[in-house]
C-alpha cells in the first residue's frame, strides 16, 4: 500500500483526490511551501481559523526567505 493512501493521528486528508504531502512531494515543493498548502487544504475539518493563522505565519515566512524583511514594493 502506498505510504499517500493512509493516514497516522486523524483523517483529515482522507477526503482529498490528492494529499498535500503528496501534491508537495511530485511538485518538489520546499517544505514552507507545502505547509502552506497542506494548512489550506486542512483547516475546514481540522484547525479552522488556527490553520489559516499558520498558514499566514508560514507565507510570511516564505516571504521574508526569499523577498528580506524589508517592506517590498509592488
Amino acid at each position: 500500500m502506498s505510504a499517500y493512501k493512509k493516514q497516522i493521528g486523524g483523517s483529515h486528508y482522507q477526503n482529498f483526490t490528492i494529499q498535500p504531502a503528496e501534491f508537495s512531494n511530485k511538485n518538489k515543493l520546499l517544505w514552507a511551501e507545502g505547509e502552506v498548502i497542506k494548512y489550506i487544504c486542512r483547516h475546514k475539518e481540522k484547525g479552522r481559523k488556527k490553520d489559516l493563522e499558520k498558514a499566514k505565519h508560514v507565507i510570511d515566512m516564505i516571504i521574508e526567505r526569499d523577498y528580506g524583511t524589508e517592506k517590498q514594493e509592488t
